[in-house]
C-alpha cells in the first residue's frame, strides 16, 4: 500500500468512525467478555489459534524489547491471545488491549486491526491516525489471516508505543500472517483429493513463498492460497472456473501417472499466462481412487502397522469414544485426556509391552483438530542408537557417510503441523535426549549437516513400559525432559486387569474377519478370561489371526482353532499340581522370557548387540538364557 493510498485508508476509516458514532474523546470500552464466553471464544477460533500460535511466538521472539506486543484476533476484532512486553503491556492496559475486547472499528475507532478487517488488507496506523485520543500513543500494524475460501478469519497485529516506531515492522506482521495462512491452508488441503505445490524457483518449493492450489479427485479447483493467485494472476472466484489441465496445461491423466513411479522428482509445468514452474503434488492417500475418464488409479500408499489398520478411519478403534468399552480405569483415562486434547498439553502414556499404546495415541490424534495433518509414530528402542538422532531430526545431503541423496527431513518435519508418538521414550540414549528437550522447548529442528533451523508445530504422545522415575534415579534419563514430557499421565492396565476382555475380543474380531460373523464359543471364551496375557493386547490380536485363518465355515472360534504353543500355556497355567506348580511355574517364566528376548532380537534385525542394551542385559546373558553357544 503506498503513501497516498494508506492516507486514503486512514481518511476513509475516521469517516466510517464518524458514521457509528464516536467521537475522538470517547473512552474506550474496558468491558471484557466473561470467562465462559473467553471460552467459547478461544473454542470457536482453535484452529486458528493452534496455527497462528508458534508463529506468533517466533514473531514476538524477533521484535522483543521493542517495547511492543503481539496480538490475535477473531474476525470481528475480539482479542483471542497476546504475547508482549510488560511494559507495554501495562500501558495497553490502560486503552483495553487485551484478550476478550472488541477492537472493531466500530468500537473503537480507526485502529490497525479493526481498520484491516473493514478493508480486508493489512493496515498500519500510528500515533495520530488513530481515531480515539486515547490511542494516539501507539503505533499499531496489522493484517487480515484469510480462510481458504479468501474470507477473514483473524487479524495478526503488532502494538506498541509510537516513540518506537519500526518501519520493518508491518512486513513482518503480514510476513507472519501468509506464514499462518498457508498451515491453515496445508491443513485443509489435505482434505481434498490432491493438491500442487509450485513456484518459479524450485528451492522455494516447500517454504512460505510456494503457491499451493487444491482439487477435487477430477481436478476442478477446490481452493488456493494468495501465492498461487499472485503467481496466476487470478482471483479465487476466477481460480475456481479452472481445472489441473486449464491451469498448468498437462492432462490430469499424466499428473496421475507421474505420481505413481517410485519416486517421482519435481515437475515442470506451463501456467496459462505463459510462465514456466517446477511443481510438486501431494495425493491424499485418504482418497484411494480417482476417476480418470472411464479408468480408475489408485496412487500407492503404505502398508498400516497393526495399530493403524484398527484405528483407520474404519476401524474400530478409530476414537476415545470407541475406547471406552466398560473399564473404568480406561474411562477415567479418556475423560481426562478430552480435558487437555488440542491444549497443547503433552500426554505420556505408561503401560506394559502390547497394552495398546499406539492405538490410544492415534485415536487421541484422529479426535484432535489435527486429525488431517500427519500422524508419525517412532519407536525409540528400535532405532539403532547411531541412526536415531538422524530419523527423528533429518540431514542433508552428505552429513554422513551412507546418507541418502538430497538428504532426508526426519519425523518431526514430517508430522508438522499433526502429531508425533515417541514409542519407548524410556530407550532413548541419554545423549540423544538433550537434543530432543531443545527441540520441544524451541519448536525448532535443526537437521544434522545444516546450519538452516526449521519451526515446527506439533502434538507430541510419548509411551513407555519403563519406570522413569528409577531411570531417573540411575542417571538413564533426564529429570528436565521427564517434566517436560508428563503434562499429563496416562497409565493403561494391562490386559488381565480389564474387565472388558469380551468386548476387546469382538472388535479385534471385526477387523480380522473381514465382515465375516466369527465369534468365541463359551469354552475359548473362559480360557481367555483365565489367562494371564503377558503380551496384552498385541498378543491378543495374533492370537485372534491365527484363529479367523483356523477356524471352520460357521465363524465359531473353538478349542481345537488355537494356535498349538499358545494352548499348551494355556493348560500349564490352569492345571499345575500342588508338587509341581512352582517348577512348572519357572518353566513357564523361562519361556516367557526366551520368548520376550527373541521379539527384541527380532525388533533389532537379529543385531544380538543393540537388543542386549534395550533389555539391560549382556551379549552373554542374552546367550545363556536362549541355551545358544556364544
Amino acid at each position: 500500500m503506498d503513501q497516498l493510498s494508506r492516507e486514503d485508508v486512514i481518511r476513509q476509516s475516521h469517516l466510517r468512525s464518524e458514521s457509528y458514532g464516536l467521537s475522538e474523546r470517547y473512552a474506550p470500552e474496558f468491558d471484557r467478555i466473561n470467562r465462559g464466553e473467553m471460552q467459547d471464544l478461544v473454542d470457536q477460533n482453535r484452529v486458528l489459534h493452534l496455527h497462528a500460535l508458534p508463529i506468533m511466538t517466533t514473531l514476538y521472539e524477533q521484535i522483543i524489547n521493542t517495547h511492543s506486543m503481539v496480538l490475535l484476533t477473531d474476525c470481528t476484532g475480539v482479542i483471542v491471545y497476546s504475547i508482549g512486553d510488560q511494559d507495554v503491556s501495562e500501558k495497553a492496559a490502560q486503552v483495553a488491549l487485551a484478550p476478550g475486547v472488541q477492537w472493531s472499528e466500530q468500537s473503537k475507532g480507526t485502529n490497525a486491526i479493526g481498520t484491516a478487517i473493514a478493508e480486508e488488507r493489512p493496515t498500519r496506523v500510528h500515533g495520530d491516525e488513530h481515531f480515539l485520543l486515547a490511542n494516539k500513543f501507539l503505533t499499531c500494524s496489522a493484517s487480515p489471516i484469510l480462510d481458504p475460501d479468501g474470507k477473514v478469519m483473524g487479524v495478526l497485529d503488532v502494538t506498541g508505543d509510537q516513540r518506537n516506531f519500526h518501519g520493518h515492522t508491518m512486513a513482518l506482521v503480514r510476513l507472519s500472517a501468509e506464514m499462518i495462512e498457508n498451515q491453515i491452508f496445508r491443513s485443509t488441503a489435505r482434505e481434498h483429493a490432491f493438491a500442487l505445490y509450485f513456484h518459479c524457483r524450485p528451492e522455494f518449493i516447500n517454504t512460505m513463498m510456494e503457491g499451493i492450489v487444491s482439487f477435487d479427485p477430477n481436478g476442478h479447483v477446490r481452493s488456493a492460497n494468495r501465492q498461487a493467485l499472485s503467481l496466476l494472476g487470478v482471483t479465487l472466484a476466477g481460480m475456481r472456473a479452472h481445472s489441473f489441465g486449464s491451469l498448468f496445461g498437462l492432462p490430469l491423466s499424466a499428473f496421475y501417472d507421474h505420481y505413481r513411479m517410485a519416486s517421482p522428482q519435481l515437475m515442470m509445468l506451463n501456467l496459462n499466462n505463459g510462465l514456466q514452474v517446477f511443481a510438486q503434488g501431494k495425493i491424499n492417500a485418504n482418497n484411494r481412487a480417482f476417476s480418470l475418464g472411464d479408468t480408475r488409479v489408485s496412487p500407492p500408499a503404505p502398508q498400516p502397522s497393526a495399530a493403524a489398520k484398527l484405528v483407520s478411519s474404519h476401524g474400530p478403534w478409530a476414537h476415545l469414544d470407541q475406547l471406552d468399552t466398560g473399564h473404568e480405569q480406561m474411562r477415567e483415562n479418556i475423560n481426562k485426556i478430552r480435558k487437555v486434547i488440542d491444549r497443547d498439553v503433552p500426554i505420556l502414556v505408561l503401560g506394559e509391552t502390547g497394552t495398546g499404546k499406539e492405538i490410544l495415541a492415534r485415536a487421541i490424534h484422529n479426535d484432535s483438530l489435527r486429525k488431517n495433518s500427519p500422524f508419525i509414530a517412532v519407536n525409540c528402542a528400535s532405532i539403532p542408537e547411531n541412526l536415531i538422532e538422524s530419523e527423528l531430526f533429518g540431514y542433508e545431503d552428505g552429513a554422513f557417510t551412507g546418507a541418502r541423496k538430497k538428504g532426508s527431513m526426519g519425523k518431526f518435519l514430517q508430522a508438522n503441523g499433526g502429531t508425533i508418538f515417541l514409542d519407548e521414550i524410556g530407550d532413548m540414549p541419554l545423549s540423544l535426549q538433550a537434543r530432543l528437550l531443545r527441540v520441544l522447548q524451541e519448536r525448532a529442528v535443526n537437521p544434522l549437516g545444516s546450519s538452516k533451523t526449521f519451526p515446527v508445530n506439533v502434538m507430541v504422545i510419548c509411551a513407555t513400559h519403563q519406570n522413569l522415575r528409577e531411570r531417573i534415579e540411575n542417571k538413564t534419563f533426564r529429570e528436565d525432559l521427564y517434566y517436560r514430557l508428563n503434562g499429563l499421565i496416562i497409565k493403561l492396565p494391562a490386559l488381565r486387569e480389564r474387565t472388558d476382555l469380551e468386548i476387546i475380543v469382538r472388535k479385534i474380531l471385526q477387523v480380522e474377519s473381514n465382515g465375516q460373523n466369527h465369534r468365541l464359543s463359551a469354552d475359548v471364551l473362559k480360557l481367555f478370561t483365565n489367562y494371564h496375557w503377558p503380551g496384552n493386547i498385541r498378543q491378543l490380536s495374533n492370537v485372534l489371526r491365527t484363529t479367523v485363518i483356523m477356524a471352520d465355515a460357521d465363524g465359531l472360534i473353538a478349542r481345537d482353532h488355537l494356535p498349538t504353543d499358545f494352548l499348551e500355556e494355556v493348560m500349564t497355567v490352569k492345571t499345575p499340581t500342588p508338587s509341581s506348580a512352582i517348577a512348572i511355574g519357572e518353566s513357564r517364566l523361562h519361556r516367557i522370557e526366551a520368548e520376550v528376548i527373541r521379539q527384541v532380537i527380532d525388533s533389532h534385525a537379529g543385531n544380538v548387540s543393540a537388543a542386549a542394551r534395550q533389555l539391560g542385559i549382556s551379549r552373554n546373558t542374552i546367550y545363556r538364557k536362549l541355551g545358544l553357544s556364544s
